[in-house]
């Protein structure tokens, strides 16, 4: 089996970081692409960003220049820097990777928990 742990959620005032971080465990053989997913209170889960295996990067139009994803293969973690925080950023962040848990296997979607941010005065 295989988990995906975020953490670094809270609480935060308009105009600062944060960062999230996402653990992958288990039996994993390789991670393609990693994500970072997002759903505001009464809204649908969109996509936040997205990094590949080699490294290419997309954004949301809403958090291009004040997020960034990263990746630490060695670790089989994932990381989202967000600056500039504004309330419209509040949401549960959830984290995605598509991951191989054996060679002869295929990639399947894993999702983490979730994780609270809120950002507020």
């Amino acid at each position: 089996q295989v988990q995906l742990v975020e953490s670094g959620g809270g609480l935060v005032q308009p105009g600062g970081s944060l960062r999230l971080s996402c653990a992958a465990s288990g039996s994993i053989s390789s991670i393609r692409d990693m994500a970072w997913f997002r759903q505001p209170p009464g809204k649908q889960r969109e996509l936040v960003a997205r990094i590949t295996s080699g490294g290419n990067t997309n954004y949301a139009d809403s958090v291009r220049g004040r997020f960034t994803i990263s990746r630490d293969n060695a670790k089989n973690t994932e990381y989202l820097q967000m600056n500039s925080l504004k309330p419209e950023d509040t949401a549960v962040y959830f984290c995605n990777a598509l991951i191989l848990r054996s060679s002869w296997g295929s990639y399947r979607e894993y999702w983490g928990q979730g994780t609270q941010v809120t950002v507020s005065s």
